[in-house]
């Protein structure tokens, strides 16, 4: 698709999470490093949020959380990592069950095996459990609606914490992908958990500031409204409006040549026109 259906789409997209709020749920997880995996393992999860857009209950699935479980009593929790994993997976997954029929689910860049929701269902796989999948068409990738909307120079690379700093968004608890995978080798479960709140607010600050329209980007209105001459022949022109206009400035540029003498007086040379039909439909 075009810029411009593109941008229409995102609209349409943000049109219908603003009227069905309480069936959003903002979702982010953290997990250990895939840049570090040296067997091409699937990597860990550490925690995963899911937040309610209306009503802003947020659940959250944690290795800490779940290591404090009695059943895990005693037992490190990197010593028992894949078990209290497949625990917290199994409790996510339920909370999928219960919502999967009628949620709609935004993220931001959960698209692959490497990062998103197919790598949170493989994991669970390979743990042994039975994933509950989440349609495609209930997903919603804010980071490529914002793109879609306001075009690639929204925000700088990473958009994420750029888009925070240009809306005054707090970072407090806040941990870059870099220093997510820090803390995962230095099993600081804690914060791994507080960056994945801090994270699903954040992105549920940003859907709101984009349908309440208070968002800022660094996007100029050309980026937003066109960005070339082709786009802006799409969107303006090549309407039923813009058809119009151009078709009555080629006829007015036929008139031109056609009667040079008419000093552009259309109505006059519509009038002349019209008299002639008259008269030679008389003889």
């Amino acid at each position: 698709m075009s810029f411009v259906e593109n941008q229409r789409v995102a609209q349409q997209r943000f049109s219908l999470l603003h009227q069905k709020k309480d069936q959003v749920i903002l979702i982010h997880y953290s997990c250990e490093s895939f840049y570090d995996s040296e067997d091409g393992r699937t990597p860990r999860i550490t925690s995963i949020a899911c937040r309610n857009l209306g009503s802003a209950q947020t659940r959250s699935f944690s290795i800490h959380q779940v290591s404090e479980l009695p059943k895990f009593s005693g037992v490190d929790a990197w010593d028992n990592y894949d078990n209290i994993e497949k625990e917290l997976l199994d409790q996510f997954f339920a909370y999928v069950q219960e919502h999967v029929a009628h949620a709609l689910w935004v993220h931001w860049n959960m698209r692959d095996i490497n990062y998103g929701f197919q790598a949170i269902e493989h994991r669970y796989k390979v743990l042994g459990g039975t994933p509950t999948e989440i349609p495609d068409e209930r997903k919603y990738d804010l980071a490529r609606m914002f793109v879609a909307r306001y075009g690639k120079r929204y925000a700088d690379h990473p958009r994420l914490e750029s888009i925070m700093k240009i809306n005054n968004i707090t970072d407090i608890g806040f941990l870059s992908g870099k220093d997510e995978a820090y803390a995962f080798k230095d099993r600081k479960f804690i914060a791994l958990h507080q960056s994945t709140l801090r994270k699903v607010d954040v992105i549920s600050s940003l859907l709101e500031a984009e349908i309440s329209g208070h968002l800022k980007t660094n996007a100029k209105w050309w980026d937003v409204n066109g960005g070339s001459a082709r786009l802006v022949w799409e969107k303006y022109i090549w309407t039923p409006a813009g058809k119009a206009v151009s078709a009555l400035l080629i006829i007015l540029a036929l008139v031109e040549w056609y009667n040079p003498d008419a000093k552009h007086d259309f109505a006059t040379w519509i009038k002349n026109i019209a008299d002639n039909n008259t008269e030679n439909s008389s003889k």
